[in-house]
């Protein structure tokens, strides 16, 4: 029998023989995934696209048009249920269901995978749009109190972006350390800024 997605031992195979043991599943062993199977009206787009939105804020991954999947966890099912009742709303129809993969696991994480991958990616992106901006300040001679609150402001948004991305990366995606890396640069690229501020008014006085 399948029990929590793993082969169980039993005394007889599915016939009643005996000695019906198979082997656990190899592919199995993850923690479970929320599919979220929908459908919505095809005027106004606006609601498609909402939906699309929604979906992609939450990490989940397409497996095919219409069929989302998140990892299975309490607070992706609270999000699931809760966008399940926007779509119902919007005159869709949408069911969520709890599945394991007997095959194709491996498949499925890599999709999960390569989206925290292609979001850590616009993350370093972004980085270095930063640490571009804060060299435009020195290469003219800006050095002022407003333009050091707008770049804490950013590089906030990209520490909060990335805490985000961490929480939906449940199977550790290999783009997370070259992000905080870039993150570490934009950090200490700040303080530096900051320091040059500092002095400059420390001068004008």
């Amino acid at each position: 029998m399948i029990r929590d997605n793993e082969w169980v031992t039993t005394d007889q195979d599915p016939t009643g023989a005996p000695g019906g043991d198979r082997p656990a599943s190899s592919e199995s062993a993850g923690p479970g995934w929320l599919l979220l199977i929908y459908r919505v009206p095809p005027e106004p787009t606006r609601l498609r696209s909402t939906v699309w939105r929604r979906i992609k804020s939450l990490g989940a991954i397409y497996l095919q048009n219409s069929v989302a999947a998140l990892p299975a966890s309490p607070g992706n099912e609270r999000s699931l249920r809760k966008l399940r009742r926007e779509i119902v709303d919007m005159s869709g129809t949408a069911v969520l269901l709890s599945a394991g993969v007997l095959v194709g696991e491996s498949e499925v994480r890599a999709s999960f995978q390569t989206a925290r991958n292609d979001e850590y990616e616009e993350i370093v992106d972004k980085c270095q749009d930063f640490l571009g901006q804060v060299q435009k300040e020195y290469d003219e001679n800006h050095f002022t109190y407003a333009e050091l609150e707008e770049n804490e402001v950013d590089l906030v948004k990209l520490k909060n972006w990335f805490a985000k991305i961490i929480d939906r990366d449940v199977f550790g995606a290999s783009g997370r350390a070259a992000c905080e890396q870039y993150l570490e640069k934009c950090e200490q690229s700040l303080e530096a800024y900051a320091a040059r501020v500092y002095a400059e008014e420390a001068e004008g006085q």
